[in-house]
């Protein structure tokens, strides 16, 4: 079971979701993208976010219109659901943190009408109504705003019960469920696509598989050794971090780490003993935003044994960045790669100019 405090945490959608291993891959998936520049996640995201315009090199190609877009739109969501949507939708609700970026990113954001209460990023997503609270899908509530569709989280982070009522009621609802980080770029066209913003997604696909390329490429030079790495989701009870099979695996690995996990697709909890023998020689606090500090991890009984204890190889990280599984992966994979190797030189993002 997931502590509390990691279901409430404004992580995003994977912490209370990863239940089980990952569902079948969607039928709409994204192009294969060249590795060419493009607009930085966050320069999208942020635009999107304050109504700022992006400059012209920068901004994403033209969504189609409502009079190009073919509908009723068929598409297969990531659960293999056949779903339908009748008309381009103008109030979409999401019921993930992750989609709630990804909705901002591609061009959707005004349309967003319903988030959940962990919603944190871009700031205009704390604006929206609300209608998830702890994890309680407020059906009513989506029924109220009118929405003519509904992104969820797949694995159990939704509950199926809730998205099986809001389809009873004709409401089209797209479950998304990524297991690595192709499966995030193919979620992103997804819904991109549900959304009625196809060229966007591909523009942002493309952006962030030059920058994951880059960031990877820039980490085989480095040629540095690949530390064994726990990644500390909470400890204030149980001691939790990530199950196996799951994205966060593959961003470290990515980023030049070899992450102990619980060794099971379905339990975050990992006992003191296991831990003490898998010995990381790197401990990431994703928990560092409630207050836990590499001081109090060094002071706990047993720990002192560990090689990154002993070292002093505990460091911070974002775990807004690292567990949410959308546009800000590409971010994710930088905080990562840098406190596994510091002394890390990685490209420049690309960034936006100054405004008009």
């Amino acid at each position: 079971m997931i502590p509390t405090r990691a279901r409430r945490r404004p992580a995003g959608y994977l912490l209370p979701a990863l239940v089980a291993v990952a569902l079948a891959g969607c039928a709409v998936a994204a192009s294969p993208v060249p590795a060419t520049p493009g607009p930085s996640p966050t320069a999208v995201i942020g635009a999107a976010a304050t109504g700022t315009p992006l400059p012209a090199s920068l901004e994403p190609s033209p969504s189609p219109s409502p009079a190009a877009a073919t509908y009723p739109l068929r598409l297969t969501d990531d659960e293999g659901t056949a779903v339908t949507i009748p008309v381009r939708p103008t109030r979409i609700v999401s019921l993930t943190p992750a989609t709630t970026e990804i909705l901002f990113a591609v061009g959707a954001g005004s349309r967003v009408t319903g988030v959940t209460d962990a919603d944190d990023y871009p700031p205009a997503a704390r604006q929206i109504t609300q209608v998830v609270k702890l994890g309680a899908v407020n059906v009513e509530k989506i029924v109220g705003l009118g929405a003519d569709l509904v992104i969820a989280g797949g694995n159990s982070f939704n509950s199926p019960d809730s998205i099986a009522k809001l389809r009873s009621l004709g409401i089209p609802v797209v479950v998304v469920y990524a297991a690595d980080v192709t499966g995030v770029l193919r979620d992103i066209g997804l819904v991109a696509t549900a959304a009625g913003e196809g060229a966007g997604g591909q523009a942002l696909v493309t952006s962030m598989q030059s920058q994951l390329d880059a960031v990877v490429a820039a980490v085989a030079a480095a040629r540095a050794p690949r530390p064994r790495v726990f990644y500390e989701l909470d400890a204030t009870r149980q001691i939790y971090t990530f199950a196996d099979g799951i994205v966060q695996d593959e961003l470290i690995r990515k980023a030049g780490g070899d992450l102990i996990t619980t060794g099971s697709p379905t339990v975050f909890s990992i006992p003191l003993e296991k831990l003490v023998v898998a010995d990381p020689q790197l401990i990431l606090l994703g928990d560092a935003a409630y207050g836990t500090t590499p001081a109090q991890v060094a002071a706990r009984p047993g720990w002192s044994v560990m090689t990154a204890v002993k070292a002093g190889a505990i460091r911070a990280v974002d775990d807004s960045l690292v567990s949410r599984p959308g546009p800000r992966i590409v971010e994710a994979l930088r905080a990562l790669a840098l406190a596994i190797d510091p002394t890390l030189e990685l490209p420049a993002t690309p960034a936006p100019s100054a405004a008009p």
